[in-house]
């Protein structure tokens, strides 16, 4: 049996039917495994990432497969976990009417206790009864261990006034 080494790919290009499907069928002809992926659309356009685990002799058949691909852009990275690395998981759901620099505000208060952001989603949404844009957020972060969640909610909560911050530790 051929060592497998895990590889990321990160993939955005014109959408269009079986893009997926198609990585689907080449990855497992190439004796892969699907271990992860996240993609959405937006704007016409196909994003996302997929982790395999493949045979590192075919991380390059792969790799060239997907190039070739018209529609796609590609770039890969050798998945590295660093296992020693203790961490807890947190959500942090936040909600509120939008306004420019509500994302830097959040990662920065994030970044200024050295959190790490694991997966994080957002929209604006149409809110008539309140007069505006809704924006939320949610994010998965790890907090490194020993850290007290409350300096964390205290601070994302003097990010604005009119924002409601929820933050659970999993």
């Amino acid at each position: 049996m051929k060592p497998m080494k895990p590889i990321i790919l990160t993939l955005i290009g014109k959408d269009k039917p079986g893009l997926v499907e198609s990585l689907a069928q080449k990855v497992y002809s190439l004796g892969g495994n699907w271990l992860s992926s996240n993609f959405s659309y937006m704007a016409g356009h196909f994003a996302g990432f997929v982790e395999v685990d493949i045979p590192e002799d075919n991380h390059q058949i792969l790799i060239d497969y997907l190039h070739k691909h018209p529609h796609l852009t590609i770039h890969s990275v050798s998945a590295d976990v660093d296992a020693n690395q203790k961490s807890d998981i947190v959500e942090i759901d936040i909600m509120g009417n939008d306004k420019p620099g509500i994302v830097q505000e959040l990662t920065s208060t994030l970044s200024r206790f050295n959190i790490n952001i694991v997966k994080f989603e957002s929209s604006c949404q149409s809110a008539p009864n309140w007069g505006s844009l809704l924006f939320k957020a949610h994010a998965i972060v790890a907090i490194p261990e020993g850290f007290h969640l409350d300096e964390l909610s205290d601070a994302l909560e003097n990010i604005a006034n009119d924002l409601v911050v929820d933050v659970d530790l999993r």
